[in-house]
């Protein structure tokens, strides 16, 4: 329920962006969380810090015309909304895939800005992308895609301005092309104007592996306050992209079971566990399907339509798109005894499915706080890249860990102090949103 204090604003948010669903989906997650702060803290409504906070700062919508191996040529449209820098450059990745639109852009950006603030590191939220599907390219109608799209972003961004990373879609082969496009343009080796970097170019080790093991080790803090640990539980991933792969890597390493990850294609089951070599090897070698998974594994089973929260579970990792799980998964997911929800993607539960794992007392991590070990990594790499330095895999993971003990100890002492002990929603929405909104005031009209 939404503060009545806080209701105007929200009906101008609805008025003003018409259409946007999951953006207003994100904005009344926040505003829901947020009204007991701004009770106690009135400058707040008097600098109208919700109705700013809740525009972008700016909004970048261009045309990125490119040519395909037939020879034909192909327009797709590319976004860019810079959402909030009170708290340093822009930061938040790129998607390539049809479903993006500005409405999306700005949901991902919006939630972009609070997952920054709580990781502690001093960057700003922003996201963009473009509807072009990368799926059935060739490496060579990619690349002239990056370098068409890249040639009208290049005058936005920068290491001081907004530093684009990588999403669905956006792996380091488009990162690649990207950089070597900004670099070509501008006559400048900037490395930090871009993160998710190949290693050999100015990328850091465990960025690939970070929002994955991120999500694993927030799940391992919310149970061991519950006298839990992850070690022995069975778990479910949804997805099968880079983060659902680490998420189930970690979640292996610290001594859970893995049974079904899943695709477009359908979910794979496999009682045996998810095989991560198998997985990696379709997924990232071969660029095949979940189907193909089966021929490697033939005790496994693909389930085509199938849901992945049918399967008992003790932790689900939701980890594929956004309003994936909704009210009726969460509940099979409640009867069949799940203790933890973790949201590897961005707002992947609808807010139905959250109130029910909060009503049933499951472990709930809301995916600003859960998977936010990826662009904590991310501004790791920019100190890298700002030092000419680069750390070891051992070192950056130990930062990565200690980023996500640390995310989960502020979310749930923020959760106490304000009356909601356990509601990780409260806790994360109420840290960061205090972080930006105070560095906002600080800062002045802006």
């Amino acid at each position: 329920m939404i503060d009545e204090k806080l209701e105007a604003a929200h009906a101008e948010v609805l008025r003003r962006n018409p259409g946007e669903a999951e953006f207003h989906q994100a904005v009344r997650e926040v505003l829901e969380c947020v009204g007991p702060v701004i009770a106690k803290r009135p400058e707040l409504a008097r600098e109208k810090i919700i109705q700013r906070i809740c525009e972008p700062e700016r909004q970048l919508i261009f045309r990125v015309p490119w040519q395909d191996d037939r020879g034909e040529v192909q327009i797709n449209r590319g976004f860019r909304v810079e959402f909030n820098s009170a708290l340093g450059p822009f930061k938040g990745g790129l998607r390539f895939h049809p479903s993006v639109n500005l409405g999306i852009v700005k949901f991902l950006g919006f939630e972009q800005t609070f997952k920054n603030a709580l990781t502690g590191m001093p960057i700003g939220g922003a996201k963009g992308g473009a509807d072009f599907d990368p799926k059935g390219r060739s490496d060579d109608e990619i690349m002239r895609f990056c370098q068409s799209f890249m040639t009208e972003l290049y005058r936005h961004i920068g290491e001081h301005t907004d530093v684009p990373a990588g999403d669905i879609g956006v792996g380091t082969r488009e990162i690649g092309f990207l950089f070597g496009q900004y670099k070509r343009i501008t006559n400048r080796y900037e490395s930090g104007v871009l993160t998710g970097k190949g290693v050999a170019w100015g990328g850091a080790l465990v960025r690939t592996e970070a929002t994955g093991y991120g999500i694993a080790y927030f799940v391992d803090e919310m149970l061991r306050v519950r006298g839990e640990t992850i070690a022995g539980k069975t778990c479910v991933v949804s997805g099968s992209g880079n983060v659902a792969i680490y998420a189930i890597d970690k979640i292996h390493q610290l001594g859970g079971h893995v049974v079904a990850c899943s695709d477009s294609d359908g979910v794979v089951f496999d009682p045996y566990g998810i095989d991560l070599a198998v997985l990696r090897q379709v997924k990232e070698a071969e660029r095949r399907r979940m189907s193909d998974y089966i021929a490697y594994r033939p005790r496994a089973t693909l389930r085509a339509p199938g849901s992945i929260w049918q399967i008992p579970c003790q932790i689900a990792l939701p980890c594929a798109t956004q309003n994936e799980l909704d009210g009726r998964d969460a509940a099979m997911l409640i009867e069949n005894g799940v203790l933890a929800v973790a949201e590897g993607a961005n707002m992947p539960a609808t807010p139905e499915a959250v109130r029910a794992f909060l009503t049933a007392g499951v472990a709930f991590g809301p995916g600003k706080a859960a998977n936010a070990g990826g662009v904590a990594t991310s501004a790791l790499e920019m100190q890298q890249n700002a030092s000419r330095d680069s750390w070891t895999f051992e070192y950056t993971e130990k930062r990565l860990a200690a980023i996500m003990a640390k995310i989960h100890a502020l979310c749930f002492e923020t959760a106490e102090r304000f009356g909601s002990p356990g509601n990780y929603v409260m806790g994360a929405n109420i840290t960061s949103f205090e972080r930006v909104a105070t560095t906002m005031v600080a800062l002045g009209l802006t």
